[in-house]
């Protein structure tokens, strides 16, 4: 049988240096939990830094964090859909049609529980501030947070045309390298920690716009470019990437945000909400 990423651990673990070993010992001590933990927040957890992690992952021919958590995912139990067998509500092939949609509620559930728990209203009320007065709001994201992107544009755009939606991360930069601080980013990203986001925001940082980042890790990389950080529930297994459960908890936090900007214009953004839903209506059979 192949090795783990644990035993590759293991045969290295003399050679490691102190800093190695301590994260070393952590990882095997908190094998399940290190699966859900940003770079960040295992740094801080192990009292080591970042730079100690990355080298820590090549060091086991990795190409690095995200690549460690996928293979500590893939060592430890899995059902034979690939679930992790630490998730909330693993599901398998045993499982029949109504324990599987029992399994997806009781997830879903959590996962808007959790992010209403985890809600800031101050943070909250502070990004509704934002969006009523920015010129332009683009609402950006990569990959299944695009996704989440393109959601948040559909809902504002029944009440305001002053959304805009790019899904391309090239034009994303063009758009933001274009934007003045009257406008404002709205960046979707469930780990708060890709190359493409950093570049994207650095650029907003640098020109002095807002930028409300949806995240589920509130130290994460791109929270040092944000404004104001809204966190959303639910610990996603590297082995359940876009998985419906986190885009509840970010949907969730959509729709507090459409209403409480709804709610500080609440005349004109009904007559738009009517004049949009009078003119779908015409399209419907």
């Amino acid at each position: 049988m192949a090795d783990t990423i644990l035993d590759s651990i293991t045969k290295q673990y003399h050679t490691l240096t102190k800093s190695g070993k301590k994260l070393a010992d952590y990882v095997f001590s908190h094998t399940a939990e290190t699966q859900y933990l940003s770079i960040s927040s295992l740094a801080e957890n192990c009292k080591v830094s970042e730079a100690t992690i990355t080298r820590f992952c090549r060091g086991l021919g990795l190409s690095g964090y995200n690549a460690f958590k996928l293979a500590l995912a893939q060592s430890d139990r899995t059902t034979d859909l690939g679930d992790s067998g630490n998730s909330t509500e693993p599901i398998s092939s045993d499982d029949s049609i109504r324990t599987i949609a029992e399994k997806v509620h009781s997830a879903n559930i959590l996962s808007l529980n959790e992010t209403l728990e985890l809600l800031d209203f101050q943070a909250i009320e502070t990004a509704i501030s934002i969006l009523s007065r920015s010129r332009h709001i683009y609402c950006f994201g990569q990959g299944g947070s695009m996704i989440m992107a393109m959601e948040a544009w559909a809902r504002f755009s029944t009440a305001s045309p002053d959304f805009i939606h790019i899904s391309d991360s090239h034009m994303q930069a063009s758009a933001t390298a274009l934007a003045e601080p009257e406008d404002a980013i709205l960046f979707f990203s469930y780990s708060g920690s890709t190359k493409d986001m950093c570049d994207t925001l650095s650029i907003a940082s640098q020109k002095g716009i807002p930028v409300i980042l949806i995240t589920h890790f509130p130290n994460s990389a791109g929270t040092e470019y944000a404004t104001v950080v809204l966190q959303c529930g639910y610990n996603e297994s590297p082995l359940q990437s876009g998985s419906v459960a986190a885009k509840v908890g970010q949907l969730f936090l959509i729709d507090c945000l459409f209403y409480g900007y709804c709610s500080l214009k609440p005349e004109l953004r009904s007559a738009a909400r009517s004049a949009t839903a009078q003119a779908i209506a015409g399209k419907l059979l």
